[in-house]
């Protein structure tokens, strides 16, 4: 698995964990929908970390909370 998937993999876990939609995860983050569309399906191949931090709050989590999952465990680095 590489980055992308395991972000997008997690936001997608998060959001069925709070019960919000991808709409809702975008408005709580204060971002267009098309930028986290494009983290969902995959059209952002190198996600920025400002971009995930944002969710994050909008997640209210805290960044280090986002990427403590096991799901970022043996990254594949191309």
């Amino acid at each position: 698995m590489d980055l992308q998937q395991a972000v997008k993999y997690r936001i997608l876990k998060l959001c069925q964990k709070q019960n919000i939609s991808i709409n809702g995860l975008a408005m709580l983050s204060g971002m267009p929908q098309s930028t986290v569309n494009s983290l969902i399906d995959g059209s952002s191949q190198n996600p920025k970390l400002l971009t995930i931090l944002r969710l994050c709050l909008g997640l209210d989590m805290e960044l280090k909370e986002f990427f403590d999952d096991p799901i970022f465990k043996n990254l594949d680095d191309e």
